[in-house]
């Protein structure tokens, strides 16, 4: 087994994910894959875009490599750099390459927390192009029929300086992601934490009251991840209004009054 092998292996999803779909994003993103389409999943923090990328690599039987993008994030950490060993330089593929030679799914993550000189690397790859140039190596990879690339952001974070370039956005199939309704919600919640289906409930109707704070100076209401990190302390015996606070307001924010405001949600539900 050679060391690409080895690394791939890294990135196999064995089991199913468990993923309930809200619309049609599977089939859409099937045919994507099928004809060489590139995705672009939008929305908010731990709506399960990334869960969905694992089912869809679950599903087409393919290695999933995921990149988290950050502000120094360059082009050699995706395409791959020369490393010294023992005296000699030796080229060490990155993500991004390692996916297109194995014709797996890239995922990056959070697109535009990277710099814009890095994401433009993908610009042939998300064309009819489908090509990936190395130029350290003086290498073009011809992306084969299997491989896909996905990524990701959050559009309630956009400004000026944070958001996708028109030449970049419009190569990709746009899927828009957002909170499921109530009762698929609580199906979710109750299916990750292990809890009953009433304090799933309460705590699916905490997170859309938090949401609905968001004009009121909260950045964002509770994420579903948020309530499932809630409902396991709940399921451990941890007080669910002690479990709440801890898992759901103090990660949502500092501010006193934006707290007590929470605190008092908690508080009407528990």
């Amino acid at each position: 087994m050679n060391i690409h092998s080895k690394r791939l292996d890294e990135h196999r999803i064995e089991e199913e994910p468990f993923y309930l779909p809200i619309g049609e994003e599977i089939t859409i993103a099937e045919i994507a894959h099928r004809r060489g389409l590139p995705l672009l999943l939008k929305g908010p923090t731990g709506c399960g875009k990334t869960r969905f990328m694992q089912y869809l690599a679950w599903k087409l039987k393919l290695p999933l490599v995921t990149v988290s993008c950050h502000d120094d994030l360059s082009t050699s950490d995706l395409v791959g750099r020369y490393l010294i060993r023992s005296g000699e330089a030796v080229w060490m593929d990155g993500p991004l390459t390692l996916a297109v030679r194995a014709g797996a799914i890239c995922y990056l993550d959070e697109i535009v927390e990277a710099r814009k000189d890095t994401t433009v690397v993908i610009h042939p790859l998300a064309d009819d192009r489908r090509e990936l140039p190395i130029e350290k190596r003086g290498e073009l990879l011809l992306a084969p029929s299997s491989f896909m690339l996905a990524v990701s952001y959050n559009p309630g974070y956009q400004s000026v300086l944070k958001d996708l370039k028109t030449s970049t956005r419009q190569r990709f199939v746009a899927l828009a992601f957002s909170y499921p309704k109530p009762e698929l919600e609580t199906k979710i919640v109750q299916r990750e934490s292990g809890m009953d289906t009433a304090l799933a409930s309460s705590l699916v109707k905490l997170g859309n009251m938090t949401r609905a704070l968001k004009d009121s100076g909260l950045a964002e209401g509770a994420s579903t991840r948020l309530l499932i990190q809630a409902g396991k302390l709940i399921g451990e015996g941890i007080a669910p209004r002690s479990a709440c606070e801890v898992a759901v307001c103090e990660a949502l924010t500092d501010d006193p009054e934006l707290l007590a405001a929470l605190s008092e949600m908690v508080s009407s539900l528990f």
